[in-house]
């Protein structure tokens, strides 16, 4: 049985291989990938494997969009952190849905669903057309719950300069303030508003407000200097770079 995990979290890629151990699953791991730039090249350049766990929201967008440039005919385990992706996921070539963190009972549960199934499900395009059509929110939030003292208090987005993440914990800083947010980059990123904010990596995310200069890095990838960007060094991942350019001519 040769798997591909394709997820930009280590520590969920981890977790992962940890419970089909744990489960005794016997299988042969053929990478860990974790942009969607990275997976088409790899599907284009090898064979399919028997299975696929994949992550909906990559480094560099969402998984989905792997579907739009190579045809993918193999059974795929979906996991991710938004539960609103559900319904759609089941309807694009999925054997099953795993909520993050993802449990012992529930990972079994997909696992028998697989070995029962004899092919992949067809591609829905039309699915997925109309998923990725309505990818951005209708709407931004305006504010951001954040940690304060034994309670909670609320910051604006538009006080936001750049968020990141530290020893799995999320910090939001604005021009007056660090603060620590009450959920994820992964929970927070799709609900701000993409012409304004933008993950440069898999724990950083930038206002464009906030940048003051973008010089180049080796390996093909970009450094900022932010507004308040402390001791932190904001490097742009060489898979986004192209995006980041788009995103800043906007």
């Amino acid at each position: 049985m040769q798997i591909l995990i394709i997820e930009d979290e280590a520590r969920a890629a981890n977790q992962l291989q940890n419970l089909l151990q744990t489960l005794r699953f016997e299988y042969g791991l053929l990478g860990i990938i974790d942009t969607v730039e990275e997976s088409v090249e790899w599907f284009q350049n090898n064979r399919k494997p028997d299975l696929v766990f994949m992550d909906i929201q990559l480094a560099d967008g969402i998984s989905f969009e792997i579907f739009q440039k190579v045809q993918l005919q193999c059974p795929i385990i979906f996991t991710t952190a938004f539960d609103q992706y559900a319904i759609k996921a089941f309807k694009v070539n999925s054997i099953d849905y795993l909520l993050k963190p993802i449990q012992e009972t529930d990972l079994q549960q997909a696992l028998e669903k697989f070995k029962r199934s004899k092919q992949a499900p067809a591609l829905d395009h039309e699915t997925l057309k109309r998923f990725l059509s309505d990818m951005q929110p209708a709407s931004q939030r305006e504010g951001i719950l954040v940690k304060e003292g034994d309670g909670f208090a609320q910051i604006r987005i538009s006080d936001l300069l750049y968020a990141y993440s530290e020893d799995s914990v999320t910090f939001g800083v604005t021009q007056n303030k660090r603060v620590i947010i009450d959920e994820t980059l992964d929970q927070l990123y799709p609900s701000l508003n993409p012409n304004q904010f933008f993950r440069i990596n898999r724990g950083q995310v930038v206002a464009k407000s906030a940048i003051l200069k973008i010089d180049r890095y080796f390996n093909h990838r970009l450094k900022l200097t932010l507004i308040r960007a402390r001791d932190l060094e904001f490097i742009v991942s060489r898979p986004k770079t192209n995006d980041f350019k788009s995103w800043m001519n906007r």
